[in-house]
């Protein structure tokens, strides 16, 4: 009987150690991929690769997924993975203002208090940024104060969380079709990418979290698989123009 206890508690322990794994990933692991890309382009100085749109996208989905927290409760986990997303795109935006700041040959500067249109999220300073991530968090903050006894609110800004989030990986895949190349984007960062997407969406799963989580992996899946179809097809088209 003892030994039947014994062993138990070491499969309890061992489940409960897996989970805490589990959740350590999901809160870090989604930041990770941003290492070889940071990397990259700190090596090259040059940050012409990487689509800052990705930052926005993600800076959108993680602050609606917080308000969206407040409304409805889910694993704190997901909480703490989205403030720590939020500080890894500044940290990407801040290296490219840098970058691009150093690189710039014209002394023209675009900010957001010009209002242009044009220029939205290619402004020169990372205070910028800054200002247009309060101001939206502002206005989220004001709207979820008025309407968070509403449930068809709560899911509707769900969904718009996951969404977003779902389209992670579309200015990247836009910005390569642009370039005709996906030279100065890191293949390990859509590596990880799809790797992380796959982990969390059988996490979403397993846990039952929210369906929008899950639809929103499942999505992100198919747009990782289509950025390294890119990366085969322009690489082999490049071989091909140097004969």
């Amino acid at each position: 009987m003892e030994a039947e206890v014994l062993l138990q508690d070491d499969v309890e322990g061992s489940g409960t150690m897996l989970s805490w794994l589990a959740s350590c990933l999901m809160v870090f692991g989604g930041a990770l991929p941003y290492v070889p890309q940071y990397q990259e382009i700190q090596r090259s100085n040059n940050s012409d690769g990487f689509s800052t749109r990705v930052c926005l996208v993600l800076l959108i989905a993680n602050i609606l997924r917080i308000f969206f927290w407040i409304g409805k409760q889910f694993e704190l986990t997901l909480l703490l993975q989205s403030v720590v997303m939020i500080l890894t795109m500044f940290a990407m935006l801040h290296l490219c203002c840098m970058v691009q700041n150093t690189n710039r040959v014209s002394t023209k500067q675009h900010r957001l208090s010009d209002l242009d249109f044009r220029y939205f999220w290619k402004w020169s300073a990372f205070e910028d940024y800054l200002l247009f991530c309060f101001g939206f968090t502002v206005l989220c903050t004001v709207v979820t104060l008025l309407l968070l006894d509403s449930p068809v609110f709560v899911e509707t800004q769900g969904s718009l969380a996951v969404m977003f989030e779902a389209m992670l990986g579309l200015p990247q895949l836009l910005q390569n079709f642009h370039n005709h190349s996906t030279k100065g984007m890191s293949v390990k960062m859509v590596l990880l990418w799809t790797a992380g997407d796959v982990f969390k969406t059988t996490y979403f799963v397993m846990n039952e979290s929210p369906a929008q989580f899950a639809v929103c992996g499942s999505v992100q899946i198919l747009i990782d698989v289509a950025i390294l179809l890119q990366v085969l097809f322009y690489s082999q088209d490049t071989r091909t123009k140097l004969g």
